[in-house]
């Protein structure tokens, strides 16, 4: 009987998180040496209905992009800040001045992840990190606005001692005051626990113990699948076994209803010589099927049905990041906006399923040089063979009568005839490819007029053919 009742308190559902979906966010990074805009940004964002995004600062120009987008917000405080905020009221309050507060009308900020992962890249300041979140949690009761923006902190998996079987896990006994405290603040403001799980590291450091289609969600077969002992529960991947690893450790330390939001998983499309396994084949499979199991609200075994939302690291590559090859290259998609691999996701409608391959344009960087982008402009309507002909007086594509304007116009009918291929938007450094589709505004709306007015002409001739024909009849 006493099994029985042990068994049962260790599957406990989760409180007060049952009844809400589960979503797929992205991260986004920005150490890469040909950062899109923000613009830019927001609109590959939307063209992908990604509808939560994380970022690891709280960028003026990226939270004005995503105004009046309704995308929920998690924005962070650097690690290099935390010492400040947690010595000082009045600091967290002018964080939260400068940060929070311009955007907070038309940027949906939902979430303050305080630091990432603290515990782990910079130890000295985890006696402080509780104080942190609780300086920036008060700065945001005296805003009012602690309703609407929970408050928490990133932590890497690797805080989760002895993690399989699940049921045994336990928080670093080093690391255990600070959790105490983290879990009673998480559980009084009705926050959550930030967790970074990347089954990828887990496989690739288990010396062959991790079979790879169990790292990528692939199907097993029952005999294949892990079984925690003391639970009997059947785990069929490594990201499900994680999550409830650091369920178990929190019910360890008596918190039973703290739900976990996954703040970063994914998979390198890339490595060097000694990592083979980072590759687009296994990035795709990882995500794609990341997405489906998260979106189907499939729960993990110790909380079936019970949301497991997740954000994807990362929007873009990032190139400047130090490290190995696959340290750069988590990216679903290059600078230009175009996909890294294309998702194995069929629903057009769903999150990152819409392939952006050929939604590619050519355009004349901001700032570019007049004179260099006229000589470009030049070659691309001579030696270029571009018919630019509706670029003349009086035809659609006229206006704006811009060097920029009109190289764009030149540039991207080059780059489309080419096929997009790689090099055939350069033009000497002046061009560069985007998501955006250069024919907005005036130019459309002269090509609009200008059909329209070719469309009547037309009409009117046939009007009189026929009247003719008719009268001689």
């Amino acid at each position: 009987m006493t099994i029985i009742i042990f068994i049962f308190l260790l599957l406990l559902p989760l409180i007060g998180s049952a009844d809400q979906d589960a979503f797929v966010g992205v991260n986004i990074g920005t150490a890469l040496s040909d950062m899109p805009n923000p613009t830019q940004t927001v609109i590959l964002l939307k063209s992908q209905n990604i509808r939560h995004v994380r970022l690891y600062d709280a960028d003026r120009a990226m939270l004005f992009a995503l105004a009046n987008t309704g995308i929920h917000v998690t924005v962070s405080v650097p690690n290099q800040q935390l010492l400040g905020i947690a010595q000082s009221n009045t600091t967290a309050a002018n964080w939260v001045s400068r940060n929070i507060l311009p955007y907070i009308t038309t940027t949906n900020i939902t979430a303050i992840s305080v630091g990432t992962e603290v515990l782990t890249t910079t130890p000295n300041t985890a006696p402080v990190l509780v104080s942190a979140l609780e300086n920036i949690h008060s700065a945001l009761i005296s805003a009012k606005l602690d309703s609407q923006i929970k408050v928490s902190t990133a932590h890497s998996s690797s805080i989760i001692l002895d993690s399989f079987p699940p049921s045994q896990a336990f928080f670093n006994r080093t690391l255990e005051p600070v959790m105490i405290s983290l879990l009673e603040f998480l559980q009084s403001t009705g926050s959550y626990l930030m967790l970074n799980v990347y089954p990828y590291y887990d496989y690739t450091r288990s010396n062959g113990a991790i079979p790879l289609d169990y790292a990528l969600f692939r199907p097993l077969s029952p005999d294949k699948e892990a079984i925690d002992l003391n639970t009997l529960l059947h785990y069929t991947n490594v990201f499900d076994a994680v999550v409830d690893a650091a369920y178990f450790a929190m019910m360890y330390l008596n918190y039973t209803n703290i739900p976990v939001v996954v703040t970063e998983s994914g998979w390198p499309s890339k490595g060097d010589a000694s990592e083979p396994d980072a590759n687009p084949d296994n990035a795709n499979t990882y995500n794609s099927n990341l997405i489906k199991h998260v979106l189907n609200n499939t729960g993990t075994p110790k909380h079936p049905g019970v949301a497991t939302s997740t954000y994807i690291y990362e929007l873009y590559n990032e190139d400047l990041k130090a490290g190995s090859t696959s340290e750069k290259n988590w990216g679903l998609f290059n600078p230009d906006g175009s996909p890294v691999y294309v998702l194995h996701l069929t629903d057009s409608g769903s999150v990152l399923a819409n392939d952006t391959t050929d939604r590619t344009f050519c355009v004349a960087k901001d700032g570019a040089d007049v004179k260099m982008l006229q000589a470009a402009l030049d070659w691309a309507c001579g030696p270029g063979k571009v018919n630019c002909s509706m670029m003349l007086q009086g035809q659609p594509c006229y206006e704006p009568d811009t060097v920029a304007a009109h190289a764009t116009y030149a540039f991207n009918a080059y780059y489309h005839r080419m096929g997009m291929a790689d090099g055939t938007c350069d033009f000497n450094g002046v061009a560069t490819v985007t998501t955006t589709d250069p024919m907005v505004g005036e130019m459309v709306h002269s090509l609009m007029v200008h059909r329209w007015l070719r469309l009547t002409r037309l009409l009117r001739a046939a009007y009189r053919y026929a009247t003719r024909f008719r009268f001689l009849i």
